[in-house]
């Protein structure tokens, strides 16, 4: 069954919800849980659920995204698995950047056209979700669907962000609307009775689609509308079987930065409704470093991930990524620290010392509250990141602001007693 299906996993557009995160990389790439990446999580939702031949569409600062996939996804040579990369590209029939989803998909498919297929799944690159593909796809063949979305209840107030879809009683999609702002009480659907009891009885489209192989190729080539959810999947309604499969677990768009927060310190929870300590493990990069170090340092509600140096008077509700330094003293409350890429040798930390400047890493005697750390930072000494009143949004040279969270810049150099 999963030997005749390709996933296409959609990179996305410019991410600038995620800014400044996405200042240098794409949004697949951006570093979650302190080890891995987002593009990480549909990836190993694939191979899980016996998946194995992946194409990854990306276009927007591609080459730390090239640079994980090639570290990280090896197969056997015997083997027809692959995780590939497909950049948009100028050809004879295609004029460059990708205008949409759709089109994005366009674009690619003489790349799938050496592949022997019947099945396309598409899925997008910026959510965070455990989902068995294999039942979906299984569900798709035995209702004889033509294409099928994932689908999850959502609350009233969380319909004017997502596709709505009404179905009948054998869950095939009957209408759809594409992010609706009022009057969409009529759209409620039959949903279980765990559903209806959270509240949760509108229907939201997750962005993850199963096409025939056949009318994908129709549906694209037919027309040059850009987008799946705003006219492809609308059209393929009327005259089609669109099934509409229903997922009741935990799926969450971290698109932008509050819910990238949410999500990430969410994984800190006692049972984390996104459970990374199961056997569904999620695959990324293979490093070999060192084990983490913690002296004098109180840690509750945190994960501290590999290669860590710390000597913080203590860490709360917080993750904290590879290599991480932390100085004597300092105090991280709420905070995702995405650690570094590499360590500074001694004679550079002792070369710093006689300077004054910061050395790679969080220093001595900080006090960081509700903060994103992004990568190679250098905090100084007796540095306060928003410790007090939360900070108006705003965009700055060395950090950026967003409802309150204060993103420090990757590479940014923070000097010692600098108060945010």
């Amino acid at each position: 069954m999963t030997s005749k299906v390709i996933s296409i996993v959609l990179g996305g557009g410019q991410g600038s919800r995620l800014a400044p995160l996405t200042q240098t990389r794409s949004k697949p790439a951006v570093p979650i849980a302190g080890k891995y990446r987002l593009v990480d999580i549909p990836i190993s939702n694939c191979l899980h659920s016996n998946i194995s031949r992946i194409f990854v569409l990306t276009q927007f600062n591609s080459a730390s995204l090239n640079k994980h996939i090639k570290n990280t996804y090896h197969f056997s040579t015997f083997s027809t698995a692959f995780v590939d990369i497909l950049a948009a590209e100028q050809t004879p029939t295609s004029g460059g950047w990708f205008q949409g989803t759709a089109d994005a998909v366009r674009q690619s498919l003489h790349h799938l056209a050496t592949h022997d297929f019947e099945y396309v799944l598409i899925l997008s690159g910026d959510q965070l979700y455990q989902m068995d593909f294999e039942e979906m796809i299984q569900k798709h063949i035995d209702t004889n669907a033509d294409i099928s979305i994932a689908t999850i209840p959502v609350h009233a107030n969380d319909v004017p962000g997502f596709g709505i879809l009404k179905t009948d009683e054998h869950s095939m999609i009957t209408s759809f609307v594409e992010k609706p702002k009022k009057d969409f009480e009529s759209w409620a659907s039959d949903v279980s009775d765990e559903m209806k009891a959270e509240g949760r009885i509108y229907l939201a489209s997750m962005g993850i689609y199963l096409f025939n192989r056949k009318l994908l190729y129709e549906l694209l080539e037919g027309n040059d509308h850009p987008d799946f959810g705003k006219e492809i999947i609308p059209q393929a309604i009327v005259g089609h079987k669109v099934l509409s499969y229903q997922y009741e677990g935990y799926w969450t768009d971290i698109g932008t930065i509050p819910s990238f927060f949410e999500a990430n310190l969410g994984l800190t929870d006692d049972i984390p409704q996104f459970n990374l300590f199961n056997k569904n493990q999620i695959y990324t990069r293979a490093r070999m470093l060192p084990p983490t170090k913690i002296s004098g340092t109180l840690i509750d509600r945190s994960i501290i991930a590999d290669g860590c140096i710390i000597n913080a008077a203590h860490i709360i509700h917080s993750i904290i990524g590879i290599r991480t330094r932390i100085g004597t003293a300092s105090e991280i409350e709420s905070c995702y620290v995405m650690g570094s890429d590499n360590y500074q040798t001694l004679e550079e930390i002792a070369e710093a010392k006689v300077t004054g400047a910061p050395i790679m890493g969080i220093g001595d005697r900080c006090s960081i509250k509700n903060a994103i750390i992004d990568k190679n930072t250098y905090i100084g000494d007796d540095v306060k990141i928003n410790c007090g009143e939360p900070l108006p949004d705003g965009d700055f040279p060395t950090h950026t602001v967003t409802d309150g969270i204060v993103i420090v810049k990757k590479r940014a150099v923070i000097p010692s007693g600098t108060v945010i």
